[in-house]
Parts: C-alpha cells; sequence; structure tokens
C-alpha cells in the first residue's frame, strides 16, 4: 500500500503540472472523473471534447481499441489502479494529443509499443513485468520527459533502447527484483531516479549505481533490518570517480545505527552534496566504532535527518552527537528526533544553518562552551528550553542573524544579564512563558521580532532603545493599551491583535509617527472619547489597519456591544472638554443678548406677568374642580380582590389603612351590594362612589374578578383620562403571557409599570405604605353627603346596548 500512495500521489503531481501548461489555453477542456465506480469497462457516452480522463480504481481488466477512438481531444488518461492485463499502445493511435498516459498499480505483463510522438509522460510502474517493458519503439517517443517503469528483472540491454532520450524523471515503481545487472542505471539519462524498493532487496547496489545516475537520487522504502545484503562499503573510490548525484533522498527508512554509519561513510567521498533521510526507524545493537568515521575529502553541504523513531534505545548517544556535529557541514538538520542533548567538537567548526526543532533539548546544552563562529541560523523550535540569558551567551560566540525558540518554556528574570551578538536581527520567541522583563533581554540590532502568544502585559518604559526594530509581533498577549514606539522609532509593522486592549494610548499617536501596517484586530475595545483618534486612524488610513473593519468591534459601553467601530460616530465637541465648555458659554452669551433684546425692544416683562395671571387662574379652576369633586362621592377608597387574596386585604391592608385616626371610609363590594344588580353592576357602582379605587392584582384576581371591570374601562377610557383614580397593587407577580388576550386594558397597564408592587421583603413595607397613602391623597371634607357622580342608573343607560355583554363576561 506504500507503493500504491506514493505512485498515485506522483501521478496526481504530473496530472497537475500538464494541466497547467497546456498548449491551447483558449480552448475549451472537459474533465471527466470515472474513478471508484466500479467500472469493468470504459464508458460508451464519453464526450468527444474530453480532454482529461480518469478511470482510476475500477475494474477494468481489458481496453478494446475502440474506447477511445472518438476521443481527439483527449490529454490525460489516467487508468491506474485497475485489473488491466494485457496492454496495446496501438489502442491510442487516434488520440494525437495524448500526453499523459498512467497505467500503474494494475496486473501488466505485455505492452505492445506503437510510437506515440507526442506522449511526454507514461508510467508504467508496479506492475507484474518479468522484465522492464522497454522496446526499440519506445526510444522513438522522443518528447517523453517522464517514464514510470516496473520489472522483476532489471538488465542492461532494456535500458539500451531509451539510453538517446533525455529525460527529467524516471521512476522505478517495484513489486519485485529478482534479478538486477550492475550497471544498469547508469546507462539511463535523466535528472531525476526516484526508485520505490520492494522487499528485501540489495539496496547497496541500488545505491551505488543511483548515485552514477542522476543528479537528484531518492530511494524510498528501505529495509535494512530484514535485507540478506550486506554492504561492500570500501568500494568508495570508484563511485567518487563516477558519481553524478549532488542531491540524495532517502526516504521511509527501517536501519540500524551501524547501517546509517556505513550509508553516510559511503555517499561522503562522493559527489552528494545535499543528503536528507526521513522517516527514519533505528533499530538493532551497535557494532561499529563511530569514532572511525573518515571525515576528510567530501563536498557535502547539507545534511537532514527528519522525523526519527527508535525501536531501541541502547545507543552510544555522546557518540551518535559527536558523529553528526563533527562532519562539519554548513547546514545540519536533526527534528523531530526526540533528542535529549546535543555535543559539539571543542574546536570551532563551520556550521551556518542549525535546526534541532521538534526534540526535547535543554538548558544543559548551552552548559558548556560551544565554538560556532560561523553560524547564522539557530532554530530551537518546540525544545524544553527554559532560560534566555543563556542562550544569549551562547549566542555571543556566534555570527546568528536568525533565532528562533519559539514553542519553549522559556522566561527572563530582571536580575539575569543578557549578551546578544551584534549581527542577530530576527527573533522567534513566541509561545513561550515571557512577562514584560523580556524587553531588558533582547538584541540591540534585532530588527523583526515576535513575541506572540506570551504573559506581557505592557511594554516597559525602562528599557534599552531598539532602534533598528522594524516589525514587532505581540499578538494573543495581555495588553490593556496600545504599546507607544517612544524605544522603536523606526518601527513600520505592529501586531497586537488579541489582547486586552481597550484603547489606545496617547503615547501611540505621538510616537508611532512611522508605523505603516497595524493589526490591532479582535480585542475588547471601548468604544468611548479615548478611542476617538484610534477610529479616525482606521477610517481614513488607507490599508493601514490590517482586518479593517471586521475584526474591530466595540466591548464597551454594553449599548455599542458588537458594533463595528467604523459605524461609531463621537463627536469632536462631546470629547473635546475645552471645545465644549467654550460652545456653552457661546451659547449662554447668545441667549442673554437675545433676551436683553427682547427685553428692550419687545416688552418682555409684560409678557410674563401675563403669564403668571394666566397660570394662577387655571390653578384655581383645577382647584374648584377638585373641591366639588370630593363633595360629590361617599367613600374615599373602593377595594376590589379574589377571594383568594382576601386574608392580606383584611389583615394587611385595611388595617393599615385606618390604623390612623379611622377616618378614611371604605368601600367593600360584600358590605355595599345590591340584590337586585348583578355582580358587574354592583363593583360599577362602587367605583362610581369612591373617590380612588384600588385592584390588588394576582393570578387569581386576574381569571376571577377582572372580566368585571374590563368592558367599564374600555368604554370610558379611564385609563388614560383619569389615571390618577386608579391605584394598581401588584400582590404576586403576574407574567404578561399570563394574561387573556381579551383583557387589552390590564395588559396595557401591567406593561406601563404602573403599579405599586407588594415587597416580599417585610423590612420594604414601610416604603410600599408610604407610597400608598401618597397615592390616595386623601382629605375629604364631607364623608356623608349623597352621591352626586353619575348614577348607576343613568350608567346603565349607557350600557343599555352592551348589558348582556356584560353579564356574559362575568369570569369565563
Amino acid at each position: 500500500m506504500r507503493h500504491i500512495r506514493s505512485i498515485y500521489i506522483f501521478c496526481s503531481i504530473v496530472t497537475s503540472v500538464l494541466s497547467g501548461a497546456s498548449e491551447l489555453p483558449e480552448e475549451r477542456e472537459l474533465t471527466a472523473n470515472f474513478s471508484s465506480m466500479s467500472l469493468r469497462k470504459v464508458p460508451e457516452d464519453l464526450t468527444p471534447i474530453t480532454t482529461t480522463l480518469d478511470l482510476s480504481y475500477n475494474l477494468l481488466s481489458q481496453l478494446q481499441h475502440s474506447d477511445f477512438r472518438s476521443l481527439s481531444k483527449l490529454k490525460v488518461l489516467i487508468l491506474c489502479h485497475n485489473r488491466i492485463q494485457e496492454l496495446d499502445i496501438k489502442t491510442f493511435e487516434f488520440n494525437k494529443e495524448l500526453r499523459y498516459l498512467d497505467v500503474s498499480n494494475n496486473r501488466l505483463k505485455r505492452v505492445a509499443w506503437f510510437s506515440l510522438a507526442g506522449l511526454r509522460h507514461l508510467d508504467l510502474s508496479f506492475n507484474d513485468f518479468d522484465t522492464v517493458p522497454i522496446c526499440v519503439e519506445t526510444g522513438n517517443v522522443s518528447h517523453l520527459e517522464t517514464l514510470g517503469l516496473s520489472g522483476a528483472k532489471i538488465q542492461k540491454s532494456d535500458f539500451q533502447k531509451i539510453a538517446h532520450l533525455h529525460l527529467n524523471t524516471v521512476f522505478l515503481g517495484l513489486r519485485t527484483l529478482s534479478h538486477y545487472e550492475e550497471g544498469s542505471l547508469p546507462i539511463l539519462n535523466t535528472t531525476k531516479l526516484h526508485i520505490a524498493l520492494p522487499v528485501n532487496t540489495n539496496f547497496w547496489v541500488l545505491l551505488h549505481d543511483g548515485i552514477k545516475t542522476s543528479k537528484i537520487l531518492e530511494l524510498t522504502n528501505i529495509d535494512l533490518q530484514k535485507s540478506q545484503f550486506t554492504s561492500y562499503g570500501s568500494q568508495q573510490n570508484p563511485i567518487l570517480e563516477n558519481a553524478k548525484t549532488s542531491i540524495l533522498l532517502l526516504n521511509k527508512v527501517d536501519l540500524s545505527w551501524d547501517d546509517l554509519f556505513l550509508i553516510f561513510q559511503l555517499v561522503w567521498h562522493t559527489s552528494v552534496e545535499y543528503f536528507q533521510i526521513q522517516h527514519v526507524t533505528f533499530g538493532g545493537k551497535v557494532y561499529l566504532d563511530h569514532n572511525s568515521f573518515d571525515y576528510s575529502n567530501t563536498v557535502m553541504r547539507t545534511i537532514k535527518l527528519e522525523h526519527v523513531h527508535f525501536r531501541i534505545f541502547n545507543i552510544p548517544q555522546e557518540s551518535v552527537y559527536l558523529l553528526f556535529t563533527k562532519m562539519d557541514v554548513e547546514n545540519l538538520t536533526i527534528s523531530d528526533a526526540q533528542m535529549p542533548h546535543m555535543l559539539f567538537p571543542m574546536y570551532p567548526t563551520r556550521f551556518q544553518y542549525l535546526n534541532f526543532a521538534n526534540n526535547i533539548l535543554t538548558d544543559d546544552v548551552f552548559k558548556k562552551s560551544i565554538q560556532l563562529p560561523h553560524l547564522k541560523t539557530l532554530i530551537l523550535k518546540d525544545n524544553k528550553l527554559e532560560t534566555l540569558s543563556l542562550v544569549s551567551y551562547f549566542a555571543s560566540n556566534t555570527s546568528l542573524r536568525h533565532l528562533d525558540l519559539s514553542e519553549n518554556l522559556l522566561q527572563h528574570e530582571n536580575d539575569e544579564n543578557c549578551l546578544w551578538p551584534e549581527t542577530l536581527v530576527t527573533m522567534n520567541l513566541s509561545f513561550n512563558k515571557f512577562a514584560d522583563s523580556v524587553f531588558r533581554c533582547l538584541p540591540r540590532n534585532i530588527q523583526i521580532l515576535d513575541l506572540n502568544s506570551n504573559k506581557i502585559q505592557t511594554v516597559p518604559k525602562e528599557i534599552t532603545h531598539l532602534t533598528s526594530l522594524r516589525e514587532l509581533n505581540l499578538a494573543f498577549n495581555f495588553l490593556t493599551d496600545l504599546p507607544g514606539c517612544s524605544h522603536f522609532r523606526g518601527l513600520l509593522v505592529l501586531n497586537v491583535e488579541m489582547n486586552l486592549i481597550l484603547s489606545s494610548s496617547l503615547d501611540f499617536f505621538q510616537s508611532c509617527q512611522e508605523v505603516k501596517t497595524l493589526n490591532a484586530g479582535r480585542n475588547p475595545f471601548r468604544c468611548t472619547c479615548e478611542l476617538r483618534d484610534f477610529i479616525q486612524l482606521g477610517k481614513y488610513s488607507e490599508g493601514m489597519m490590517v482586518g479593517w473593519s471586521d475584526s474591530y468591534i466595540c466591548e464597551y459601553p454594553s449599548n455599542l456591544k458588537g458594533t463595528q467601530l467604523k459605524d461609531v460616530h463621537l463627536p469632536e465637541i462631546s470629547c473635546n472638554t475645552g471645545l465644549l465648555i467654550v460652545t456653552i458659554v457661546v451659547i449662554m452669551l447668545v441667549l442673554g443678548m437675545a433676551v436683553a433684546f427682547c427685553c428692550l425692544h419687545f416688552d418682555l416683562p409684560w409678557y410674563l406677568r401675563m403669564l403668571c395671571q394666566w397660570t394662577q387662574t387655571w390653578l384655581r379652576v383645577r382647584k374648584t374642580t377638585q373641591e366639588q369633586l370630593k363633595r360629590s362621592v361617599q367613600f374615599h377608597v373602593f377595594i376590589s380582590y379574589s377571594e383568594h387574596d382576601s386574608a392580606w386585604v383584611k389583615y394587611e391592608l385595611i388595617p393599615s389603612l385606618e390604623k390612623e385616626d379611622g377616618s378614611v371610609l371604605i368601600c367593600l363590594h360584600e358590605g355595599n351590594s345590591d340584590p337586585g344588580q348583578s355582580m358587574t353592576e354592583d363593583t360599577i357602582n362602587c367605583i362610581e362612589k369612591s373617590y380612588k379605587s384600588i385592584f390588588v392584582l394576582s393570578p387569581s384576581f386576574v381569571q376571577t374578578e377582572w372580566c368585571h371591570y374590563e368592558p367599564y374601562f374600555a368604554h370610558r377610557n379611564l385609563f388614560h383620562e383619569s389615571l390618577d383614580y386608579i391605584i394598581l397593587i401588584l400582590l404576586e407577580p403576574i407574567p404578561l403571557y399570563c394574561i387573556p388576550t381579551r383583557y387589552p386594558k390590564l395588559k396595557a397597564l401591567m406593561e406601563k409599570k404602573a403599579y405599586l408592587e407588594w415587597p416580599q421583603d417585610r423590612r420594604k413595607c414601610g416604603l410600599f405604605w408610604a407610597n400608598l397613602r401618597a397615592a390616595l391623597h386623601v382629605n375629604l371634607l364631607d364623608t356623608t353627603g349623597t352621591c352626586e357622580l353619575q348614577t348607576f342608573a343613568e350608567l346603565n343607560e349607557v350600557f343599555r346596548g352592551s348589558a348582556v355583554s356584560l353579564i356574559r363576561t362575568d369570569c369565563l
């Protein structure tokens, strides 16, 4: 399955390249995808203008000459992962524009060749050929660039037939290899050779010949733990004379440390300059003396060892570390290897690039003197480092320009001194545990500084001036204000997104004049006058604010929460105290001058005297009306309540109203009813006889009693004309949704909250009774007079047309 996946990715890449390099981009191209549809034969209804046809992952076992006859525009044909056993290239004789043909991962045993002059990519890898399927006609495909092959036997005579072709890539996807004739691979004329090895293959022979074949050599699926072949690493000199490879790639490797030692020794004296090993699994015991490595006579410049796993851990770590560091190449990468330590030789080395990312290195690596005078780039990302000052002392003996210490456990204490090289210009300190004190341990000439995802709350004022700083990233910290640039006068790019910034500081606008790019989005902005200048900057600075305006949203105050800053209007007069005072003074002066002018020219005092006389007359008329009203009632107050609330009325309300001198006359329904009238008529009669009416509201009252009052109030419109006559006491909470829709007057009054609420806390009852007495405001001189308001007989005459309705609404 590893073979299948690798070749499928290979095919996909070539397909995309071919599609992007279409010779006729103006023509309409059509892609037909029939992949993974369990097809047993090629569909017959294909569109003639189809340019790309994908039939991969189906059940095709044979191809007919008529299958592709109508597809004259076909350029890409993918037939990989089927069950095809025989292939006749003449099947595609009518597809003159065919450029890419993939028949890999089938069951091919025989190929009948036919010259397709325009073919550039042909893949026959991972099939069941006994020998490599190459004949004289293959050499006639002069435009061929990429060739994928397979075969159980590889011989020189096969490759000699295509030796004259200048190929870009040759891919050998081998399911099995029973015989290989040494010297076969160097016959090929290709820039890149990629071999996917089957199990139990003589890796060493293929490595020797591969290095003599192409500039780029890649070997995949190397399992030396199961190999029956041993190295003949003593034959370095012939390889040195004929080697062509400058880039060597080993992928998916399972071997011992001794095998790795022999591989390095083998390629060390060749033409290889760039050596990369990925996805390595180490196992087996160590037998060889790693101190015997011959480091002389090499052109090697770069070594990369990535994604390392261990089957055993009893290896001589010091010898292994020194094996790599004594190689003294320009670029060394050992990443994702769970490496706990690293040793360097005591003498100066010529390393310029070191990458030890994704390991478990600690501060111990810097406690011994290390001489790396030429080091320019150091990557220690994702390790276990804790002390920044130790790193600084290590770096001081280098020519370091770029340093990546992200994703560690680094901190800095104020009493620790730091010593950085003058050459350091780029630092990545993100995802650590730095606080504000980190600014006291920074290189003087730093230009790009990344401090995102730390614990920084503010930029201290007592720090060294970083005049060379151009880019500063403080995102995902705990800043509460936009930092000023008084210490970073040359700053051009500032990133402070996802902090706790509420407003901008005055120092920012005064000292950050050179900033060209600002990212301050996703902060909890407080949209008050303090933020006015910042909002103006976002509105009128073209392209300066990254993410404007979607990422800039108010968090405070609550009435603006969720509003984009661009939609917030803060007038200058409301934010400028001096301007506001001047405006008020000017307005007062203008008004004073206007009043003086009116007094002098329009006799304003006379108008004022007339207005006072009219007001006094209106008050007298109103007082006369109220006096007449007091003489027209028989009771001070009428109380209406439900039977459920009678105990509260009798033992709380009535005693509190009568407790002073007993002069308040109270009308209760049960004591003033007329046997000849309905309950609704009695209730209305009581209301008319009383100066004010109290309604004790509760869910029980709404359901049983209010039906007697709703028609009356609807007719008289009392809630709008004489609201002072009605006093509502809310004894128990009544949700609005519990009020029936047939009581719109009651619902409207409840929505206005025009009621006194009985407190649950007894300590608040005193204020409740005071408010109730103030609402009653009873001071009748004559309480024994007869009722002179509209009599009930007259009222009944008014309601004559709706009397039946009054009775039928009785608490349904």
